[in-house]
């Protein structure tokens, strides 16, 4: 049974910054939790932060592969640098989809972590712009496919596809 790497909050975890959830009603999403192949994981959590939490953003909305690479800061909106935990919460989502031989992800779109197409533009104005969250990038950089919470679909069409040609990256 392949597993599927998903944000925790997506399951209804309250791991939001603000304490909340963003529970997913999707169809796929049920089927894949009942059938026991999900793997929740919240790497702002795992990476050491509380919730709640001041929000964060990845300064000028630089993406993910920027703080990667140190040349750009995950900032609350006081200023406070959390990219520490980021990075590392970033690593042990990498670490957990390498232990459970996961391909694909569906994490939560916009998040710092975890968008995939777009992120918010490090302003704390409620403004997005196209990007990738830490934790995508470094995942799709190792060959694990992240998609957004409204591409569920897609993700299980590249499942279906991907195992039907015999492809396992």
């Amino acid at each position: 049974m392949e597993r599927i790497l998903v944000s925790a909050c997506l399951l209804g975890s309250r791991v939001r910054y603000d304490g909340g959830a963003k529970t997913s009603d999707d169809d796929l999403l049920a089927r894949w939790r009942a059938e026991g192949r999900l793997v929740p994981f919240c790497p702002e959590v795992e990476g050491g932060l509380p919730v709640p939490r001041p929000p964060a953003e990845i300064e000028g909305g630089a993406g993910g592969a920027a703080v990667l690479a140190g040349a750009a800061r995950i900032l609350t909106p006081q200023g406070d640098d959390v990219t520490a935990a980021f990075l590392s919460g970033a690593q042990q989502a990498l670490a957990v989809a390498r232990s459970f031989c996961v391909r694909v992800a569906i994490l939560k779109e916009g998040s710092p972590s975890c968008g995939s197409l777009r992120i918010y533009d490090g302003s704390h104005q409620g403004r997005t712009t196209p990007g990738q969250g830490v934790t995508t990038a470094l995942l799709e950089l190792n060959g694990v496919r992240v998609f957004g919470e409204d591409r569920i679909t897609d993700a299980a069409r590249y499942l279906e596809s991907s195992t039907e040609t015999g492809d396992r990256t």
